[in-house]
């Protein structure tokens, strides 16, 4: 059997990532639908967040131990399309976007039903936000805010030094290669980009976890709903642009199927457990 890319397989981990996007913004649809009617508890719906949390907290851990491995994709990802490479910051997305997405969707409900906001009928779950929510929303947008900005300097000195030093002496120094010296600065760089992107992903399950505990189960359902709903228009906003600049975008089915097939192999299974993304 061909052996498969590291690339590859962190494609098809992606891919079936997206996969359950889709799947989990379809069970939130029912879920608010059904909250609309009366029909479900605060339990359940509660249920169906940690469940969906649970989902990232395990796509994050792949992403860690693939990264151990090849870690430089991650910040150029070809499985992406050309626009959502361009929005990406430390191999996703910022984590104060999950509070602006809160500010946005509250300003959308009220905007729209502005006249039954007046008179004080019920207009939708994020609409209702109350004062003391706003103040603890802000106070995360303000605190991850200055942990992006550490993670911002850290990687941009990263990118420096690792021009500066050893790889600029040693591009001036060698006549090839440069050998094994090459190879042991990129892998203590690589090491150190993979420690970056494994706290890029923390703090963003951090940020959700912790907004998730400002909202109330139905604001929270709304909430996770509309930041799918985002991702996935995302993905194909940016297929259609890159085929109206002649850019195919598509992962290989072939590739998927064989890395799903290698997941079987019990020793992949427990590095990679491709079961939380399927």
């Amino acid at each position: 059997m061909a052996k498969t890319s590291d690339q590859t397989k962190e494609a098809c981990v992606y891919e079936q990532w997206m996969n359950l996007q889709q799947q989990e913004l379809s069970e939130l649809n029912q879920a608010i639908a059904l909250n609309a009617n009366g029909c479900t508890t605060n339990a359940e719906l509660s249920q169906l967040i940690d469940k969906i949390l649970s989902h990232f907290q395990d796509y994050t851990q792949k992403r860690t131990l693939m990264a151990q491995i090849d870690v430089s994709p991650y910040f150029a990802p070809t499985w992406c399309t050309s626009l959502e490479r361009s929005v990406l910051w430390i191999g996703g997305c910022r984590p104060s976007s999950y509070v602006r997405l809160i500010y946005a969707l509250c300003g959308e409900e009220i905007e729209s039903h502005l006249s039954e906001f007046l008179r004080g009928v019920r207009i939708g779950n994020l609409g209702e936000i109350s004062g003391i929510q706003i103040s603890m929303v802000d106070e995360l947008q303000r605190k991850t805010i200055r942990e992006e900005r550490k993670l911002s300097e850290r990687i941009a000195s990263l990118q420096e030094d690792v021009l500066d030093h050893p790889l600029a002496s040693i591009a001036v120094k060698s006549s090839g290669g440069g050998g094994g010296s090459v190879e042991e600065a990129l892998d203590e760089h690589g090491r150190a980009m993979a420690e970056i992107l494994k706290e890029a992903d923390e703090l963003r399950m951090d940020t959700l976890r912790e907004i998730i505990r400002i909202l109330a189960p139905q604001q929270a359902v709304d909430f996770l709903a509309a930041g799918k709903k985002l991702r996935l228009c995302m993905q194909d906003w940016g297929r259609k642009r890159d085929l109206d600049h002649g850019q195919g975008f598509q992962i290989s089915s072939s590739a998927s199927k064989m890395f799903v097939s290698m997941c079987k192999d019990r020793r992949l299974t427990a590095r990679f457990n491709c079961a939380g993304v399927l």
